[in-house]
């Protein structure tokens, strides 16, 4: 069972989507089973109500992983993680708007950047245990995500009463270009009015990322949406999303994916993001 919805008019500017699954009928064990996830440019908050915690592998390799708990933070990436998938998990989370990290989490996006982070790192241990003991006692999925939500909202009422700003308008103004366009970031800094160290630092302390890399993100995202095709070709692809040629986007689709695109292809994975590990054959690369 999956259910995603939109937030609420009141959280909107923080949250870009809200969701919750769980297993149908007794959750399937799988003993070893890995997943590799490919980057959004978005950080994500998780809560994990049944199952292990979380854990993520920093290569096939790797046989021990880390374990990050079950309250979690995913900050903003430009490249794959592994994680294990050995047990469908019963969980609730949020894709969070940029610049949202302060107001939701209490910390900027580029100290939680390219890493999971315990929420209890941020929130503490008592109120991180109290959040999640709330949703457990909700009952059923529907109203786990209520709770959920409505912790989230507490976060941002809280935040906005101790005069917390919203996401730079210079960076907000970014924003839209670089998700569907190309534009060129000498050009967004000289429409900022900043110079190029102050916009980047701005750009970077928001969403986590440099320009650069969320623009190459974002680009990636809309090959990935283009691809879900199969009747479009990688040359066309490339064309439409941005790249110079498909060379490009070969070169940046493997280097964030860790896989070339027509592996990728191969996998048949349902979800364009969520690749079952071992399925290209070992073409992918695990990143952290």
């Amino acid at each position: 069972m999956h259910l995603t919805r939109p937030p609420p008019p009141h959280l909107q500017p923080f949250v870009k989507l809200l969701w919750a699954s769980a297993p149908e009928g007794a959750p399937t064990e799988r003993p070893g089973a890995r997943e590799h996830v490919l980057p959004t440019g978005g950080m994500h908050l998780v809560f994990r109500l049944s199952g292990p915690p979380l854990k993520l592998f920093g290569s096939a390799d790797d046989m021990r992983g880390q374990t990050c708990g079950y309250a979690i933070v995913g900050g903003a990436r430009a490249a794959s993680y592994m994680r294990d998938v050995s047990v469908a998990t019963r969980s609730v989370g949020a894709q969070l708007q940029p610049g949202a990290a302060r107001a939701l989490l209490g910390a900027p996006e580029d100290a939680l950047a390219s890493q999971h982070t315990p929420l209890d790192a941020l929130w503490g241990a008592r109120q991180t245990d109290a959040a999640l003991e709330q949703v457990h006692a909700a009952g059923d999925l529907e109203r786990q995500l209520n709770v959920f939500e409505a912790l989230l909202a507490q976060r941002v009422i809280d935040s906005l009463g101790a005069g917390l700003r919203g996401l730079h308008p210079a960076i907000a103004a970014t924003l839209g270009p670089l998700a569907h366009e190309n534009p060129s970031i000498a050009g967004l800094v000289t429409c900022s009015g900043y110079s190029h160290r102050r916009f980047i630092a701005l750009f970077r302390g928001a969403i986590g990322l440099s320009p650069k890399e969320y623009a190459r993100v974002m680009r990636f995202d809309r090959a990935l949406t283009l691809a879900g095709d199969p009747a479009q070709s990688w040359a066309e692809i490339a064309l439409t999303a941005g790249y110079s040629d498909q060379a490009h986007l070969s070169r940046d689709f493997s280097a964030l994916a860790g896989m070339s695109p027509q592996a990728w292809r191969r996998t048949g994975a349902t979800s364009p993001r969520h690749v079952p590990a071992g399925s290209t054959t070992g073409q992918i690369r695990s990143r952290r």
